[in-house]
């Protein structure tokens, strides 16, 4: 019987589709602590890292009991032209959404009501009130890709929108979303680093309602395992699945686009050669091995993004130059703002109270990357 199953790396995990850790562990502690409790807050995790994967299974699972409008700002630059633009392609983005959620032929008139030109922001805070209101049960707006958006003043306008009505609603004065899911790489206090860099008022936040997020997305080593198991019933390559699986994270620390990009390149592109002929030595240590250095030494969009970063932000690029020629060691505070940089793009953790490179994988990308670069520049001298 034909396989239709693939490992992806690009967009959204679809169950049926593709091979998958199972997220609902994640998706069902987000929904506890954070949806039930009337949380905002950010889903803020690096480029690749299984957010809207993690959007797509939260919104499923949403709507057993919300109504839930899921947009993204992944094509809205045409939005950002004005106030009034804005207003009028979040309303008009929300709208196509109705229609999944079965919303009240009297909620779904209030929100076709037109923007004002001279007031939207007004009129988008009233409408957002009585949409609230008519729709009888509790309303979710998760907003993924924000940093399409995230420096646009106009954006952060509406997130001080949000922010009023917020503790409006905390004091009984007003009716608005129950629960703001944002998803992206910059948390909000980053949207604002991005925006004013080497300004002290960068650390002022309209956001500051927000919750911390704090639910571990990487894989785990079982969660690699439970995986590898779907895979091998499917083909019966008599993998060693836990030998696999720990192999796997020792390399990738559970990062998910790292894991999928192994378990895709030994699965499609390396069997048939002589130092693997079939499934059965291509899953096993050596196998992932070679995967490994063929994702390290490979172009991919992880690594063109990672290094885009590291020369960015140059007090990144020292820290990481030091901890990996010089053995450095640096104390790991969030409010260093190399620290905290290298975390929000994945590339730095906290190990044992010191800053580390995330993974084997980024260390060797980093490091023959610095290398190669320092070589150039004695080349150009001599």
């Amino acid at each position: 019987m034909q396989k239709n199953k693939r490992f992806n790396i690009t967009g959204i995990c679809v169950p049926g589709i593709h091979y998958m850790v199972d997220i609902s562990t994640a998706v069902d502690e987000i929904v506890r602590n954070y949806v039930e409790n009337g949380e905002y807050f950010t889903i803020n995790r690096a480029r690749q890292f299984g957010k809207t994967t993690t959007i797509e299974q939260l919104y499923v699972k949403l709507r057993q009991d919300y109504i839930v409008c899921s947009i993204s700002f992944e094509s809205a630059d045409d939005c950002f032209a004005s106030l009034y633009t804005f207003a009028q392609g979040f309303s008009n983005k929300v709208a196509l959404v109705l229609d999944e959620n079965m919303v009240s032929r009297e909620a779904v008139n209030i929100w076709e009501e037109p923007v004002s030109r001279d007031l939207p922001i007004d009129s988008l805070n009233r409408k957002i009130t009585k949409f609230c209101k008519a729709c009888g049960r509790r309303v979710v707006l998760i907003i993924d890709e924000v940093d399409k958006s995230s420096n646009n003043q106009i954006f952060l306008s509406f997130l001080g929108l949000l922010r009023e009505k917020y503790l409006a609603q905390a004091a009984g004065r007003d009716r608005t979303f129950w629960s703001v899911i944002l998803a992206g790489v910059y948390d909000i206090k980053n949207l604002k680093l991005k925006m004013h860099p080497g300004e002290e008022s960068k650390y002022n936040s309209p956001w500051n309602i927000a919750s911390d997020f704090t639910v571990d997305m990487s894989f785990s080593k079982n969660g690699i395992a439970s995986m590898l198991l779907e895979y091998e019933q499917d083909y019966h390559t008599g993998m060693d699945i836990d030998e696999i699986a720990e192999a796997i994270y020792s390399y990738t620390k559970g990062y998910p686009y790292l894991v999928s990009y192994i378990c895709k390149k030994i699965d499609e592109t390396m069997t048939g050669n002589e130092d693997f002929p079939d499934r059965k030595s291509l899953w096993s240590k050596a196998g992932v091995l070679n995967a490994v250095r063929q994702l390290i030494k490979g172009p991919n969009a992880l690594y063109d993004d990672m290094i885009k970063h590291v020369e960015e932000y140059p007090e990144l690029r020292e820290m990481l130059e030091n901890i990996l020629f010089a053995g450095q060691e640096y104390p790991y505070h969030e409010y260093d703002k190399p620290v905290s940089i290298g975390k929000m793009f994945g590339f730095l953790v906290n190990n044992d109270g010191n800053v580390a490179v995330a993974n084997r994988i980024f260390e060797s990308q980093l490091y023959d990357y610095f290398l190669a670069q320092e070589t150039r520049k004695n080349e150009a001298i001599y």
